[in-house]
């Protein structure tokens, strides 16, 4: 079995304008080029797959839409017609920072549908481990109220309809994005079967959701585990969150597949984190995610991808974690990795890091 990638050109038409960074345009705000959520980082990494060969080596895909029945699993029906009349109609913008264009529906469909399809491919074994370029992102849209750049749950969705059809009944979610996952946590939240874990830079995205000690309700009490991490931290600092509480979870948890919200928007670079991750950080994540799968559920290991805002970086980023994840010798050297090295974080930090980390454990009992 192969590395399944999913991907479609039309993801790349999703347009978001009538926004400078992510100021609506208007009054004394000058039309710039529309949100920090282009399609270029996306395109580039295919890019540079292509290039280097590395995607001749992968199954490479597309999928159908996601169906209504896989997206009212997840999704209201008022909030599905509304966003459909709004697409039909030339665009508009339903929740924050979430303008569409028309048509916007049936691409946001479609990129929960390559997730969708990843993750049924993994579990019926017809791929080892896949990876979803999935566009628009997804894990900050909640049932009803679509936010940060996220119109539909691409991964939720991919869950339910797994559920749905007797492939799977415990998935856990790790999402290393440096944006909180709301809502992917808000959707499972009171879920014993899906076990979700943001890492994320604290306070950032959304300000107020992502506190350590929302950790689920009801019968999902203690299956959503939040990692707020202050800005600033680097690559040891993600490892040993990873190390120290990450993988322990899942081993508690023994999920039978692990979904990987991809973002990489904590590369060092990045104009919407503050945190100082390397190509390099990733791959290494990656390779825990891959072993940790290989040990608990058969390898069954599904990246989707969701934020990373850097042209020059994230295709690098990208490309190193599908290297590991198809455990290619094909290399995409990182350009900034000299430079990056000089600007991780001292031992100083790194151990007040290290003690944040453990406070985290402690509050999630591991």
């Amino acid at each position: 079995m192969t590395t399944a990638f999913f991907t479609d050109e039309r993801c790349f038409w999703h347009g978001g304008g009538n926004y400078a960074f992510t100021l609506p345009t208007g009054g004394l705000v000058q039309p710039g080029g529309g949100l920090p959520e282009s399609p270029e980082t996306k395109r580039r990494l295919r890019n540079l797959l292509e290039v280097t060969g590395l995607l001749q080596t992968l199954s490479v895909r597309s999928a159908p839409e996601a169906s209504d029945a896989d997206l009212r699993r997840v999704h209201p029906e008022s909030y599905l017609s509304a966003f459909k009349a709004a697409s039909d109609a030339g665009g508009g913008e339903l929740g924050l920072r979430t303008p569409f264009g028309k048509g916007g529906f049936e691409i946001a469909a479609l990129s929960a549908g390559l997730a969708t399809a990843a993750l049924r491919a993994v579990l019926t074994g017809e791929a080892r481990n896949a990876y979803a370029l999935s566009r628009p992102p997804g894990h900050h849209c909640l049932p009803d109220w679509p936010n940060g750049f996220c119109l539909l749950n691409n991964i939720a969705i991919a869950i339910r309809a797994a559920q749905a059809a007797g492939l799977a009944r415990r998935i856990a979610v790790i999402d290393w994005d440096v944006h909180h996952g709301n809502g992917t946590e808000a959707i499972f939240y009171e879920d014993p079967t899906v076990l979700t874990i943001s890492l994320h830079q604290e306070r950032n995205y959304p300000l107020d959701t992502g506190a350590a000690e929302d950790r689920g309700r009801g019968p999902g009490e203690g299956f959503n585990l939040n990692l707020p991490l202050p800005p600033g931290c680097g690559h040891v600092a993600w490892l040993h969150a990873f190390h120290r509480i990450v993988l322990p979870a899942l081993n508690r948890f023994r999920p039978d597949a692990i979904v990987v919200a991809c973002g990489f928007d904590a590369s060092a670079v990045d104009p919407l984190g503050r945190m100082l991750l390397t190509a390099e950080s990733f791959r290494q994540m990656t390779r825990l995610a891959r072993e940790a799968a290989e040990a608990l559920c058969d390898g069954r290991l599904v990246l989707v991808h969701e934020g990373g805002y850097s042209e020059v970086h994230v295709p690098f980023c990208g490309h190193a974690v599908i290297e590991e994840l198809a455990q290619s010798p094909i290399r995409a050297p990182d350009p900034l990795a000299e430079t990056l090295a000089r600007r991780q974080p001292g031992p100083a930090f790194d151990a007040f890091a290290a003690d944040w980390i453990e406070r985290l454990a402690a509050v999630h009992g591991l």
